[in-house]
């Protein structure tokens, strides 16, 4: 039985962002260097960084957790009009098996409608072509395309998604 567990202890997120390291390494790579995944894990996915997140920011981590094993994790942040799915990532091994749809479905749906916002939004990688073709099936529509300068030379070049409730 799949479950998603907040991420609230230093724990926890020293956990996450070991998680965070290894699903980067293993999947981003096909679409950005390993000198950006590094810097990009410094700067958004460290210990201090999510500590600070969740704590100034308004951000929400979650495990996804089955048996006991974290496989995965996704985090939101409230926002003026819309819940920002942030981050959402899962283990090579559990990818493709209705995890993400699952997540989605019974838990960031309800968070935003609890909130009552009414509209779930997310930044992804031009060329991140896998996780576009998910978002499109959970019915996610593309709204915008942008760049975001993030430092070190980096350019963030993504699409902007908007799911409706």
């Amino acid at each position: 039985m799949f479950d998603w567990v907040r991420v609230e202890t230093d724990e926890q997120i020293k956990e996450l962002c070991a998680l965070a390291k290894e699903i980067w390494n293993e999947y981003s790579i096909c679409f950005i260097s390993q000198e950006q995944i590094d810097y990009m894990l410094e700067k958004f996915q460290s210990e201090s960084v999510v500590k600070d997140q969740i704590k100034f920011q308004r951000y929400q981590y979650y495990f996804l957790e089955e048996d006991g094993e974290n496989f995965g994790y996704f985090a939101i942040q409230r926002q003026k009009d819309n819940l920002f799915l942030s981050k959402i990532y899962i283990k090579k091994e559990f990818r493709g098996k209705g995890y993400a749809r699952k997540a989605f479905v019974n838990a960031i749906i309800p968070i935003a409608r609890e909130l009552e916002l009414p509209a779930i939004t997310l930044t992804v990688n031009k060329y991140n072509f896998a996780s576009i073709m998910v978002y499109e099936k959970l019915g996610f529509d593309r709204v915008e395309s942008k760049e975001f300068d993030i430092g070190n030379g980096y350019i963030m070049d993504d699409y902007i998604y908007k799911y409706t409730i």
